[in-house]
């Protein structure tokens, strides 16, 4: 017998998943943040290059958070990945292309002096942040409206969407959302790393993000509250049985995603830290105050993303086609015993993570110059 019941495991791990990625979001947020922002904050090439050697030293790592979201899901989730890396391979590939931009950019735009060489790089690092950042959210609300699949009775998954398909009214706007936020959370990490022109003019674009990002927030839960059909189970449903999708009965409704805040009134602290993270954000840049921005931008981001899944509990990934094929967090997780094992790997390698990536702050952190770079050619981007 195993010391957790597979009922608790399988919380626990949608927990850690909502952790991991709510740690990529905030982490790595600002670098793809700072990527969108590049081409309008900085006005030459000393200025792009101060804002370039802001994240340098750890988008690297903070891209950890992304490669262990992406293991959870396959070693917790694995119906969820299958299903997710194949229905969703355009939209994944156009996502990995970009984010390959990144380090290529950072690598290859100082290698020439060439001014429409390191243009076209600037430019490259903008889609890398920019492209990201709307494909996550496009994909976010994606996962709340529904996505076409469904089961056969021999449990296998026919993915009937495309790539154009995705892109829905809510699913743009829940694009707009993430890039909004991600330009917030960008612009107050920019204000606190530079000075001078950058960082006022990071300043005045992480308000008006931080200002839409609330905005669009609340409009995008209008949305799913009025507009949008949710989904709930029918009956009682099994917690600790087989990992089998077509085992339940689910119903469409429109407003049914609210009846998880009635259920668990305490998840609204999630909308709640949100919607308050990106307004005090907004006054923040406002008032200069460069770590109280900080923090409630990184407040903002993880409540937004947090409310993203704690809003579909205990769903995960909705069928449109047929909601009976719906996964859930009690039907799409592999055995009892990869649970445990996995959950041993994780209280031993999270930490080691949070450390390290604590002391590369620590180590790392201080304003990047003008005067810095120029004088140390050889060390900076």
């Amino acid at each position: 017998m195993l010391p957790l019941d597979y009922e608790t495991l399988r919380v626990i791990w949608w927990l850690l998943l909502g952790v991991l990625l709510v740690g990529f979001a905030v982490m790595d947020g600002f670098d793809l943040g700072v990527g969108a922002l590049l081409p309008f904050v900085a006005r030459d090439d000393s200025e792009r290059r101060v804002v370039i050697n802001t994240v340098g030293p750890t988008w690297e790592g903070n891209q950890v958070w992304l490669v262990l979201g992406g293991g959870a899901i396959f070693a917790a989730f694995p119906p969820v990945y299958a299903l997710a890396f194949s229905g969703f391979y355009l939209a994944m590939f156009l996502l990995l292309v970009s984010l390959i931009l990144r380090p290529v950019g950072f690598k290859y735009r100082s290698k020439i002096q060439d001014p429409t060489w390191r243009c076209a790089w600037d430019w490259a690092l903008f889609v890398g942040g920019f492209v990201p950042s709307l494909v996550f959210g496009v994909a976010v609300g994606n996962a709340i409206v529904g996505v076409p699949f469904h089961y056969d009775n021999t449990l296998r998954v026919f993915y009937e969407g495309n790539l154009f398909g995705l892109f829905n009214p809510f699913s743009v706007l829940a694009g707009l959302v993430s890039v909004c936020m991600l330009v917030m959370h960008g612009a107050a990490f920019l204000q606190t790393k530079t000075e001078g022109p950058i960082a006022d003019r990071a300043a005045s674009y992480g308000r008006i993000g931080a200002v839409l990002a609330a905005i669009l927030f609340v409009l995008a839960g209008v949305y799913v509250a009025f507009g949008v059909e949710g989904y709930r189970i029918v009956g009682t449903m099994a917690t600790d049985g087989p990992s089998n999708p077509l085992f339940k009965h689910v119903e469409k409704a429109t407003g049914a995603w609210m009846d998880v805040y009635a259920a668990y009134p305490y998840f609204a602290i999630a909308p709640i830290a949100g919607i308050a993270g990106a307004l005090l954000a907004a006054v923040g840049f406002t008032l200069r105050a460069r770590a109280l921005t900080l923090l409630a931008s990184g407040l903002g981001v993880a409540g937004i993303v947090a409310t993203a899944g704690v809003g579909r509990f205990p769903f995960i990934l909705p069928s449109s086609l047929d909601p009976n094929s719906s996964l859930t967090v009690w039907d799409a997780t592999s055995s009892h015993m990869t649970l445990f094992i996995m959950l041993i790997c994780a209280v031993i390698f999270v930490p080691i993570i949070l450390l390290y990536t604590a002391w590369v702050y620590k180590v790392m952190w201080g304003k990047v110059t003008e005067k810095q770079i120029h004088a140390d050619q050889s060390s900076y981007y």
